[in-house]
């Protein structure tokens, strides 16, 4: 508690007015002696002046910090402002008795925050109030950002004292479309060659001699046997060439609000035994096919922030992990991360992303394999070549929602069939009504769709 004593009313006086009053813009709040108790309020860092009717003897302020006192004249009081709370001032005169008690309420800074606020967001309708020692916000802005804005130059003002009541109008939800594409294609090829000869004194033999002409039936295949009797040489020659060809392609529409994250997977879960410290079994669910996860975020103009993390896996059957419970599988995971802005309508394309196997090995015989034109049938060489291409399209849109009668399903286009439909007729659906059903009508039959060459 702060007291201040009337006998030293001229010195702070003349002090004051030469000093901090010229300073500090102060306005005026008059006391009348015997009246009740009012409330005083000042901002932060801003001066009120008290003014009495009668002489005062001492004056006491009950917490210091968060407002000051200075005497002017016998008669006027100096109040500052110092930190957002409340406190009371007490006002003594010359025979002790009580002149006045009143509560003195410092507040933020609202007259400097509004002129702010108006300078860094002149379009934005926002309101700006304050409730005890804090501030209070409201109205619609156009945009989230535009909100975080204005919190944040609040919290300059009244630090962890801001009550936030207000909205984002307009459109801010981001409806994305994403379009997944990937080739993949592979080839190889295998020349090998098995020789075998059977003798009085034994059999000698490479590769894979345990092979009878009469079974062969493998593709690409050809055995003959050379000689009779007790001495026979027999051959087989391989020969294969494979060729693949796969497409994936995945066409997701979501929808998220602004700085909400939204997710999509087309494909599945796949059962993988795990097994922990004690050696016990558990059952582990892993995803696989096409995953998509985004966070939107709508910013000024528009503009559009995404955060994008896209995936493709699929079940990788030729590797066998060493070490783990039967059944172990392993994934085949191409995935990215990107951060992109955009506006509305916009696209962008993560693209070549390639990726290329190249796989050889030759077995032989040594020194036989090296002789002149018979050398070929003491080796045997494999080739294998492939290459994948993954394509994602992505396209931002902002939307709105709409009526439900705007919108039509799939099952729209068709209705159960009657009697007369599915039993004389022979039709197991019947096209519905409205446009959808004019669809349904047509004929799909020819050369429609694309063709692959």
């Amino acid at each position: 508690m702060k007291i201040i004593q009337i006998a030293a009313a001229v010195l702070l006086a003349a002090t004051l007015g030469a000093t901090v009053a010229p300073q500090v813009h102060a306005d005026t709040f008059r006391v009348a002696n015997g009246a009740a108790g009012a409330t005083l309020r000042v901002s932060m860092n801003r001066a009120v002046v008290v003014e009495t009717d009668n002489p005062f003897a001492e004056l006491s302020i009950a917490n210091p910090g968060i407002a000051d006192i200075s005497t002017l004249s016998d008669r006027s009081i100096y109040v500052l402002g110092k930190t957002p709370g409340r406190t009371t001032l007490t006002i003594l005169g010359p025979d002790g008795a009580l002149v006045s008690n009143i509560e003195v309420q410092v507040t933020p800074d609202i007259t400097e925050f509004r002129e702010r606020l108006r300078q860094i967001l002149p379009n934005e309708k926002i309101e700006v109030r304050t409730a005890n020692d804090g501030i209070v916000l409201s109205g619609i802005v156009s945009t989230a950002a535009r909100l975080d804005a204005a919190v944040e130059l609040a919290q300059r003002y009244a630090p962890d004292r801001i009550s936030n009541l207000m909205s984002v109008g307009g459109t801010q939800q981001v409806m994305l479309k994403v379009r997944f594409a990937e080739m993949q294609r592979g080839i190889g090829k295998s020349l090998g060659s098995t020789l075998q000869i059977n003798g009085p004194t034994g059999n000698f033999g490479t590769g894979d001699a345990s092979f009878a002409l009469s079974n062969v039936e493998n593709t690409g295949t050809l055995g003959f046997r050379v000689g009779g009797g007790r001495l026979t040489a027999q051959v087989l020659l391989e020969a294969l060439e494979t060729q693949g060809l796969s497409r994936t392609l995945a066409e997701p529409n979501l929808t998220a609000l602004s700085g909400q994250a939204a997710s999509f997977l087309a494909g599945g879960e796949y059962p993988v035994p795990v097994q922990n410290e004690n050696g016990a079994i558990s059952i582990d669910y892993r995803p696989f096919g096409v995953e998509l996860s985004f966070t939107p975020r709508v910013l000024d103009d528009n503009v559009i922030n995404l955060r994008l993390d896209a995936a493709v896996s699929s079940i990788d059957s030729n590797v066998v992990g060493v070490g783990l419970p039967e059944g172990s599988v392993s994934f085949r995971r191409r995935e990215t991360q990107t951060t992109v802005e955009l506006r509305d309508g916009e696209s962008f394309a993560i693209a070549g992303l390639l990726e290329d196997d190249f796989r050889t090995s030759s077995r032989s015989v040594p020194w036989l394999s090296e002789l002149p034109i018979l050398g070929a049938l003491f080796r045997s060489a494999q080739y294998q070549r492939d290459q994948t291409e993954l394509v994602i399209v992505i396209t931002a849109h902002l939307v709105s929602p709409t009526r439900g009668e705007a919108l039509m399903l799939p099952t729209d286009r068709i209705r159960p069939p009657s009697e007369r439909d599915l039993f004389l007729n022979g039709r197991l659906a019947a096209p519905g009504s409205g446009a959808m059903g004019e669809i349904a009508r047509q004929d799909f039959g020819g050369s429609y769709g694309y063709v692959l060459d």
